[in-house]
């Protein structure tokens, strides 16, 4: 299985995982600022800065383009509960 490398440059960790894994749940396990409220119904609160590697995402969907464009979030911009790691990538909150 393919692996990649994603950092988080707000506690300043870099992990290893599988290729396909959404940036939310590592997120959670390392205590990175990423937060999020997609359990309580609030989509948009997992919005974070894609600082390297933007290209080594999942392409967004119809959904999480709209929630993006909701909140005026520019090209370097994603929602962590919605992009999945393809090879490395660092983020941050945003």
């Amino acid at each position: 299985m393919a692996k990649a490398k994603v950092t988080f440059s707000d506690i300043n960790v870099t992990v290893t995982v599988p290729a396909g894994v959404r940036i939310i749940e590592i997120s959670e396990k390392v205590g990175s600022g990423i937060g999020y409220g997609c359990r309580e119904g609030e989509c948009g609160t997992c919005l974070m800065h894609v600082k390297k590697g933007r290209q080594n995402l999942s392409a967004p969907s119809f959904l999480e383009n709209k929630v993006l464009q909701e909140n005026m979030a520019g090209a370097h911009f994603r929602l962590a509960c919605q992009a999945q790691v393809l090879g490395d990538v660092t983020v941050e909150p945003a």
